[in-house]
């Protein structure tokens, strides 16, 4: 079980506390910033690493909350926006100007543009710490990851078996006389050849890919059309390059599927019964609600579609990470705080979401997995890369403005500024 990560951090002061175990994989690290506390945590797992103060955005500049990693990291940069403001050690979070960074002032409230503040000698060490890809938590109250184990998450799968030795090797025949003096019998026996010498451990560790980050969320419109594309093509109606877009070529073909499947042309262009039909006329079965997406790297590796079970519910804003990938073993430790989220009621009215009941449960994390469906193979895919760093976020809120090129999944819950 799961609970929603609502921990007070009794030990966060103004002093920052560095453990001895110092975190060996930047990969694993966690940075959790709470805005009603004037705080950061370091986690390491379930660890703390390290502690500060900071300073957040103030009223109306107010810094936004929600899952970010470190997109950049410059040991001195002047703002873009605030006059040339230096900011040394600076960590992006993202391209509109929210970043981790030293600051002259640190008082304990409120007083950025929207940044978070940091103490000169603290923000030096954290640049250290860190590095592209690490995440960044924002939210009111500080949030502790906490450990989980859900048959849902993704595993390691396990390295392929080798080969049998000289499995491409003739046989040839030799004779052997046993010594109980029975007839001599024929075996096969190996010509003896050299090995090529294994690869040592250090080089093939080298080669681990960087790690996923991984979205589940309801469908968008752009989804939705992508798939129509790919299947008004398949039956037989032009709809162009399944690009998601809705240009001049799927707009005809959807009319001309309406007119000879007789579908009214209410409901909108990209309507749940047009989905339906197609769906259906393509022998695909029901149309899915939701879509997983992969990134690696900061550039989108593939996505495909989900089936979330009671749409009408909300699934909350939960985040995991994968801590120790033990390949071997086909384990891994997983890490995951759940976000206060509230959702607008033109937010809810627009995803068909009536009930936050389960969202708002003690173990809604549990809840939201239980509800979700991947393909397999998008699943084997997966955990065939999966390393440790590697993070999944099932929100309702889709993809935001902040992700884009050179991001990872930026997920808000509140918008800053207000």
């Amino acid at each position: 079980m799961l609970s929603r990560f609502l921990f007070g951090l009794g030990l966060l002061s103004t002093t920052a506390i560095v453990s001895p175990a110092f975190a060996v994989d930047a990969h694993a690290l966690q940075i959790v910033v709470s805005t009603n506390r004037q705080s950061l945590a370091v986690y390491d797992g379930d660890e703390v690493v390290a502690t500060s103060n900071v300073s957040t955005g103030k009223r109306g500049h107010s810094t936004p909350l929600g899952i970010f990693s470190i997109l950049e990291k410059q040991r001195y940069h002047e703002s873009n926006l605030y006059s040339g403001a230096p900011m040394p050690f600076m960590q992006r979070l993202t391209w509109s100007g929210i970043a981790l960074h030293e600051a002259a002032s640190v008082p304990h409230h409120p007083a950025s543009h929207g940044c978070v503040r940091l103490p000169k000698a603290f923000a030096r060490m954290l640049y250290q710490m860190t590095e592209r890809g690490v995440h960044v938590i924002i939210s009111g109250e500080p949030l502790v990851p906490q450990p989980i184990e859900n048959a849902a998450l993704f595993q390691p799968a396990p390295p392929p078996m080798p080969a049998p030795l000289f499995s491409d090797l003739a046989l040839r025949p030799t004779t052997s006389v046993f010594p109980t003096g029975d007839e001599p019998v024929e075996v096969a026996a190996n010509e003896i050849t050299a090995l090529p010498p294994a690869p040592p451990l250090a080089a093939a560790a080298s080669n681990e890919e960087p790690p996923l980050r991984i979205l589940i969320t309801r469908r968008d419109l752009s989804a939705n059309v992508r798939d129509l594309q790919g299947l008004l093509n398949d039956l037989g109606f032009a709809a162009g390059e399944p690009d998601g877009l809705l240009g001049p070529a799927t707009v005809e073909a959807i009319t001309a599927f309406r007119k000879a499947h007789g579908l009214p042309p209410t409901g909108g262009l990209v309507s749940p019964t047009l989905m339906e039909a197609v769906y259906t006329a393509a022998g695909k079965g029901a149309p899915p609600n939701g879509e997983i997406m992969v990134r690696q790297d900061f550039r989108p590796l593939f996505q495909a579609p989900a089936i979330i079970a009671e749409p009408e519910e909300a699934l909350g804003t939960h985040f995991f990470t994968a801590h120790a990938v033990d390949r071997a073993d086909g384990r891994a430790e997983w890490y995951g705080v759940t976000l206060e989220n509230e959702l607008s009621s033109q937010t809810k009215k627009r995803l068909g979401i009536s009930s936050e009941t389960e969202s708002q449960s003690d173990d809604a994390a549990d809840r939201a997995l239980a509800r979700i469906t991947i393909p397999d193979d998008v699943r084997h895919r997966i955990e065939d890369a999966l390393s440790a760093g590697s993070s999944l976020t099932i929100s309702d809120n889709g993809i935001g403005a902040e992700t884009g090129e050179n991001t990872d999944f930026i997920t808000i819950t509140k918008k800053g500024g207000g």
